[in-house]
């Protein structure tokens, strides 16, 4: 009878640690799934102004207006623009500095 104990109460424990380990795995696995979930999204959203004028992926964009001195906001909105156009690899980081440094100088 104490062997049959043992075997039932081996058996127990290992089933037992089974269904815990499984279970960490399965909350694990969910866990990422959903965080890559997340992170996919905005690649699926398109980016607001992408399809407002779109540009040639050899050229730079198109200088601004004269104006006496752009706002900031426009300088945001450009490098916005240019750091979508960057992650998506429609431009180099090197043509990305490039145009950073040429919004910025202005």
């Amino acid at each position: 009878m104490p062997g049959l104990i043992r075997g039932v109460a081996r058996t127990a424990v290992v089933a037992g640690t089974a269904t815990a380990v499984s279970n960490r795995v399965s909350r694990r696995q969910a866990g990422r799934w959903a965080a890559q979930e997340s992170a996919q999204e905005p690649q699926y959203a398109p980016p607001p102004q992408q399809y407002a004028a779109p540009q040639p992926t050899y050229s730079p964009p198109p200088a601004p207006a004269p104006a006496a001195a752009p706002d900031m906001d426009a300088r945001i909105a450009q490098l916005t623009q240019l750091a979508a156009l960057r992650d998506q690899g429609v431009l180099s980081p090197a043509e990305f500095e490039a145009q950073k440094a040429r919004i910025l100088a202005d």
